[in-house]
C-alpha cells in the first residue's frame, strides 16, 4: 500500500546550468552523457575519477563532499556510497535542490525513468525508484511500438497548431483535429481526403 504521495513528472531545462554529480565511479560515470546532451554545466567531485569521467567536460573537485558544493546548484545527482548519498540529500533539503540519488530510493528527491527519445519526442517512464529494470524495460517495448516517422507527426502537429492558433480554434476541438490531420498523412497520394470529397458533392 502506498504511504507516500505520487511523484510530479516533470522535464528539466538544464541548459547552462549547474549540476553536481557526487561521486566518481561506474554510476556516475553513467549519468554524465544525459547531462551534457541536456547543456547543462556539470561538476563532479570524489575522491578520485574514473578514466571516462576524467576525459569529459566536467568541473572536476577532487576531494569529498562538502555541502557547500550544493550552493548555486540548480540539480544534483548523488552516486556515492550510501553515507555520503545520505549527507548530500540532506545538504540539498536545506538549499531545495533536487537531488536524484542512484540505486539509494529513501536518499532521492527525483527520479530517473527509462528514457525514449525519437527526434523531439521524449518518453520517460518511473516505478519512483522501485523497480528501475521494469522501467527499462518498458522503454524496449515501447521503442518497438512507436511509428518510424514520429518526426513527421511533430512536423505536421506544428503545422496544425499555428493554424488553430490563427483560426482561434478552441483547446477541446484540437485533439480530434489532430487525430484527422495524421490519418490524412497515410491516404495514398493522389488522393483527396474523403471529407473534402463529400463536401465538394454535396
Amino acid at each position: 500500500m502506498r504511504t507516500e504521495a505520487p511523484v510530479f513528472p516533470v522535464f528539466l531545462k538544464l541548459a547552462r546550468r549547474k549540476v553536481l554529480v557526487v561521486g566518481g565511479g561506474n554510476m556516475a560515470a553513467s549519468k554524465l552523457d544525459a547531462l551534457f546532451r541536456s547543456g547543462a554545466t556539470v561538476i563532479v567531485v570524489a575522491p578520485s575519477f574514473r578514466p571516462e569521467i576524467e576525459r569529459s567536460q566536467a568541473i572536476l573537485l577532487r576531494r569529498g563532499f562538502e555541502p557547500s558544493d550544493l550552493d548555486g546548484i540548480w540539480y544534483a545527482v548523488a552516486a556515492a556510497t550510501p553515507e555520503v548519498n545520505r549527507r548530500v540529500a540532506a545538504a540539498a533539503e536545506e538549499r531545495r535542490v533536487f537531488v536524484n540519488a542512484v540505486d539509494d530510493p529513501p536518499s532521492a528527491s527525483a527520479y530517473l525513468g527509462g528514457v525514449l527519445r525519437r527526434g523531439d519526442l521524449t518518453i520517460a517512464i518511473s516505478t519512483e525508484g522501485r523497480a528501475p529494470a521494469v522501467a527499462g524495460l518498458l522503454r524496449e517495448a515501447l521503442e518497438e511500438l512507436l511509428p518510424k516517422e514520429i518526426e513527421t507527426w511533430l512536423e505536421e502537429a506544428q503545422r496544425q497548431k499555428r493554424l488553430w492558433r490563427e483560426e482561434r480554434v478552441p483547446m477541446i476541438s484540437r485533439r480530434p483535429l489532430m487525430l484527422a490531420a495524421l490519418n490524412r498523412l497515410y491516404e495514398p497520394r493522389g488522393r483527396r481526403p474523403a471529407e473534402e470529397v463529400t463536401r465538394e458533392g454535396a
